[in-house]
């Protein structure tokens, strides 16, 4: 496959007087063409800043400190306003967070679809029927009455249709998602997450998924990175993953999730919070909330390494996930394995 996308050794730092919050610390990551990508990890762990870096979205005083992000070859990291605006839309576009807060309530949404293929040169009329086909694809009911609404007249569902509709506009080849089913009831989310998965297909485009849902992960992404305290800590493809995680971070995720068999039972949490992203502990960030944690964890920071073939951990200790046994139900209908202490 080819490679569309890779992000090396990227650093994101927003400094002020006091100190500097380092947001996303060493993280690196490649996406192919036609797969999709998963980002997933608690809030504040560097995801969505390391979307916004790829298209040069940061919010000040945010800014890249270090690293490359090479699409086709080309840095986008050292790109001014002018190169970027050839990629923005047109090669590379994204999903926000907030449809509501993302789309311009004075602004008809037909305004706002045109300016997706504004440098095409087309007239008014092929302007308004590619924005109908678009609002068709994403499956938004009579369409040529909804162009012409604003984004309150729109449920939450229907927004977030609207904007995935305008983010394809240029016919990008890779879509930046950014939990793109925040906030949506879950039969909409589900709706959202298959809509992505046809038009991927379709459109033969990669995606790259930010979400905290594990749930998720596991319905759309071929390969996935687990994020925590700004950096990379596992990566591995999606069953992979699933069947035998090799942190204790992704472990511990893994047994807060919710299945048939613990009906009743009380979910096991991770204790305590993420760190403090501008006074990291010495040693491994997840150290104090790590229940395997050792001596070395405290003192040393681990790096990501390879602990099986295709598969990287940050960790001391990837071993002390052996026997992570058991089933878990894919989208697929394939049978995974899962440790059997969490059912």
């Amino acid at each position: 496959m080819e490679k569309l996308l890779e992000v090396k050794d990227l650093h994101v730092a927003f400094p002020s007087k006091r100190e500097t919050v380092r947001a996303v610390d060493g993280v690196s990551f490649e996406v192919y063409q036609g797969e999709t990508f998963g980002l997933v990890g608690e809030s504040g762990c560097g995801k969505s800043q390391t979307l916004r870096s790829i298209l040069g979205l940061l919010k000040q005083p945010g800014r890249i400190t270090g690293g490359q992000i090479l699409y086709r070859g080309a840095d986008i990291a050292q790109m001014n306003d002018r190169a970027l605006q050839k990629i923005r839309g047109k090669e590379i576009s994204m999903i926000f967070q907030e449809p509501m807060t993302s789309l311009n309530p004075v602004l008809r949404i037909s305004t706002q679809m045109y300016e997706a293929f504004e440098d095409e040169k087309l007239s008014k009329e092929a302007k308004r029927q590619r924005a109908l086909e678009l609002l068709r694809l994403v499956g938004i009911p009579s369409p040529e009455t909804r162009l012409d609404e604003y984004p309150h007249q729109f449920s939450g569902g229907m927004r977030q249709r609207a904007m995935i509709a305008i983010a394809l506009g240029a016919r990008p080849k890779l879509l930046l998602a950014d939990e793109p089913t925040t906030a949506l009831d879950v039969t909409i989310q589900d709706q959202i997450m298959n809509l992505l998965d046809q038009l991927k297909r379709e459109l033969g485009m990669s995606i790259i998924l930010v979400t905290h849902d594990l749930g998720v992960i596991a319905q759309m992404c071929d390969r996935v990175a687990v994020m925590y305290a700004g950096q990379v800590v596992e990566m591995t493809d999606t069953v992979t993953l699933f069947s035998r995680p090799r942190h204790p971070y992704t472990y511990g995720l893994m047994g807060s999730l919710p299945s048939e068999d613990s009906a009743g039972a009380t979910l096991e949490a991770i204790q305590g919070s993420p760190p403090n992203l501008a006074h990291l502990p010495e040693g491994c960030p997840f150290a104090p909330r790590c229940r395997f944690a050792c001596e070395v964890c405290h003192k040393e920071r681990p790096n990501l390494l390879e602990v099986a073939p295709g598969h990287l951990a940050r960790c001391h200790r990837p071993d002390v996930t052996e026997g992570f046994q058991g089933l878990i139900q894919f989208p697929d209908g394939a049978v995974r394995e899962e440790d059997p202490s969490h059912a």
